[in-house]
C-alpha cells in the first residue's frame, strides 16, 4: 500500500492529515521565532536548552493521567478543546518582550505543549482504532512525513519571516494556522465511542502502569522508540548558529536552514527505506543513524558542509520513529492504547529532555562536535539492545 491508496481507502485519515499539515506548518513559524528571540535577548546556553526542554517536559508530567483521560472521554470534543488551548497560548507569546519575561514564556510553552502533547497522543491512539497492519505503519509514516515537510517549510519560511518582519508576525501567522485547523476539524464527521467505565481516574492510571509492567515486549518497545529522542538537536543547532554560523549568515536563517535541510531528509527518507525495513533489518537502520550523526560531528564546523551532515542525520530517523511506533501500537490491547501511548510519549520526551540538557550542560566542558559524536555512538548501543532484547521475540 502506498500513501495515495491509504488516503483513498480511508477518507478520515485524509482529513486528519490535512489538519495535521495546517497545524504543524504554523507551529514551526513560532519555533524559529522563539529561539531567535532568546538569542536576541542574549540568553545563555543553559537557558536555550531550558526553553527547548519546556517543549518536551509537559508530555512527561501529564503522561500518567492524559492516557486515562483519552481512554475515557469522547475523542473529537477533546481534540477541539486542545487546539483552542494551543491557539490561545500562541497569541500570548506576543506578550514576551525581554529576558525578564523568560519565566512567562516557559509557562506559556508548558501549557501549549501540554495541549499539543495530548492532541498528538489522542491522534496516535485513534489511528489503530481505525486501521491496522501495514496500513497503520503507512499512516504513521505519513504522519511523520507531514511533520517533516511542515518542519522543512515552516522552519525555512519562518526564518525568512522572522528576519524580514520580526517575531510578532511569526506568532500571528502561527495563530492563523490554528484557526484554519480548528475550522476544518469541526467539519470532520467521526465518532469513536469512549469506553464506558466506572473506574476512577487513579484506578485507570494504576491499571495502565500494571499492564505495561506485565507486558515486557511493550516495555522494551517503549524504550526502543524513546531512542529517537537522542536526535533532539534543537539546542545543538541553535548553539551552532550562535557560536559558529552567525558570522556567515543571520542566526534565524542559520537555524531555519539547518533544521529545514534535516527535515527534508526526514521527509524523503521513508520513500527509500520505508518499504525496505523489517524486523530483521531494523538493526542496520539504527547503525546507519549512528554513523550519520558521527559524520555530521566532523562536518558541522563549516556551515555548508554541516548542512550535508544535517541531511544525513535525518535520512533514517522518520522510518525508525514510525516503524517502532507501529510495533508498539500493534502489540497493545485497544482498551489500553491511550494509556500505553501516553507512557510511550513520556519515555520519548524524557529521552529528548535528557539529550537537550546533556547538550546544554556539556557545552561548557567539551566541544559541540564531541557532544554530537557521543550522541551518534549511542545508536550503536541501541542496535545491540534491539538485537538482544527485542528482535528475537518478534
Amino acid at each position: 500500500m502506498n500513501y495515495r491508496q491509504l488516503l483513498s481507502n480511508y477518507p478520515i485519515i485524509k482529513k486528519l492529515s490535512l489538519i495535521q499539515f495546517i497545524a504543524y506548518f504554523g507551529a514551526w513559524f513560532s519555533n524559529v521565532a522563539i529561539y531567535s528571540m532568546m538569542v536576541d535577548f542574549g540568553a545563555s546556553a543553559f537557558t536555550v536548552s531550558l526553553i527547548a526542554a519546556m517543549h518536551l517536559i509537559p508530555a512527561v508530567v501529564q503522561a500518567p493521567f492524559s492516557g486515562a483521560v483519552i481512554d475515557s472521554l469522547k475523542i473529537k470534543p477533546l481534540m477541539i478543546t486542545l487546539l483552542c488551548i494551543e491557539l490561545t497560548m500562541t497569541l500570548l507569546f506576543l506578550t514576551i518582550h525581554s529576558l525578564d519575561d523568560t519565566w512567562l514564556l516557559m509557562i506559556l510553552l508548558f501549557i501549549r505543549m501540554s495541549a499539543a502533547s495530548m492532541f498528538f497522543t489522542s491522534e496516535m491512539s485513534l489511528l489503530p482504532k481505525i486501521i491496522v497492519g501495514k496500513s497503520l505503519q503507512k499512516a504513521n509514516e505519513l504522519h511523520s512525513v507531514i511533520w517533516s515537510f511542515t518542519f522543512t517549510a515552516g522552519m525555512a519560511v519562518g526564518g525568512i519571516v522572522v528576519t524580514l518582519w520580526g517575531t510578532a508576525t511569526a506568532f500571528l501567522i502561527d495563530a492563523s494556522f490554528f484557526v484554519a485547523a480548528l475550522s476544518l476539524f469541526f467539519s470532520i464527521d467521526f465518532e469513536i465511542k469512549a469506553k464506558q467505565t466506572k473506574q476512577k481516574l487513579s484506578s485507570m492510571i494504576k491499571d495502565g502502569f500494571i499492564y505495561i509492567k506485565n507486558n515486557k515486549l511493550a516495555l522494551h518497545l517503549i524504550i526502543l522508540h524513546g531512542s529517537v529522542g537522542l536526535t533532539a538537536f534543537d539546542t545543538l543547532v541553535t548553539l551552532l548558529a550562535d557560536y559558529n554560523y552567525k558570522y556567515i549568515i543571520a542566526v534565524p536563517l542559520a537555524i531555519g536552514t539547518s533544521n529545514a535541510v534535516r527535515a527534508f531528509a526526514l521527509m524523503i527518507g521513508p520513500f527509500f527505506v520505508g518499504n525496505w525495513v523489517n524486523n530483521q533489518r531494523l538493526t542496520y537502520l539504527f547503525i546507519l543513524q549512528g554513523l550519520s550523526i558521527i559524520i555530521w560531528s566532523f562536518l558541522q564546523h563549516n556551515f555548508y558542509f554541516g548542512l550535508f551532515g544535517m541531511f544525513l542525520t535525518g535520512f533514517a530517523t522518520t522510518t525508525i520513529w514510525s516503524y517502532t511506533y507501529a510495533m508498539l501500537q500493534q502489540n497493545v490491547k485497544p482498551e489500553y492504547l491511550g494509556r500505553v501511548i501516553a507512557y510511550n510519549d513520556m519515555a520519548f520526551m524524557i529521552s529528548n529532555i535528557v539529550t537537550t540538557f546533556f547538550i546544554g550542560l556539556m557545552t561548557t566542558h567539551i566541544g559541540l562536535d564531541t557532544i554530537t559524536f557521543i550522541l551518534g555512538t549511542m545508536f550503536f548501543i541501541v542496535a545491540i539492545y534491539y538485537r538482544v532484547y527485542i528482535k528475537i521475540k518478534m
